[in-house]
């Protein structure tokens, strides 16, 4: 029991952090899947629709992302976070495609059922991508400080720390 206790605070703000990601995730995964069910059949193309629909579910996870996923990391600057994570999404979106187009193409299977489970398998494969990503290189690990749910000691330093260590004169440092 201890050992659990023990792993889960280790690993605390990692679990917090993927649950929130799954969260803002699983909402743009029914943007992503139900545009492209949606769109495929007036745009004729799986292809097509789904990158439609991945477009309109990163704007909801980016927001989602930003503002409440890794709302506590470190801030490089919107317009760096923005282009950094449309890229990597545009990567994310790539591996979705790439097991659409695989399943659709090489392997001649452009049914729904087939279409849909190279989709959720490319979601999974490219979301695995993306929080490991973000994580990286958009939104950083937060600055070292006190360890979380402590306030760093904002009192002034007494003057026993500015004393001089023992075994030097007073007038050098």
């Amino acid at each position: 029991m201890n050992s659990v206790r023990g792993l889960y605070q280790q690993f605390r703000h990692l679990i917090h952090e993927g649950a929130k990601f799954g969260v803002v995730g699983g909402i743009g995964f029914v943007v992503t899947d139900g545009g492209t069910n949606l769109l495929q059949p007036p745009l004729h193309g799986w292809l097509k629709a789904n990158a439609i629909a991945t477009l309109a579910g990163m704007i909801v996870t980016y927001l989602g992302s930003r503002y409440w996923t890794f709302r506590d990391r470190e801030r490089g600057g919107v317009g760096r976070e923005t282009v950094l994570f449309f890229v990597l999404n545009g990567l994310g979106l790539g591996i979705q495609l790439a097991c659409i187009g695989f399943t659709n193409y090489a392997l001649g299977q452009n049914g729904r059922l087939a279409s849909n489970i190279a989709l959720f398998l490319g979601i999974c494969l490219g979301t695995l991508f993306r929080f490991w990503s973000y994580r990286k290189w958009v939104w950083m690990a937060p600055a070292a400080g006190p360890p979380a749910g402590q306030v760093a000691d904002s009192r002034p330093l007494s003057s026993a720390a500015h004393q001089v260590p023992a075994g030097r004169p007073a007038g050098r440092t």
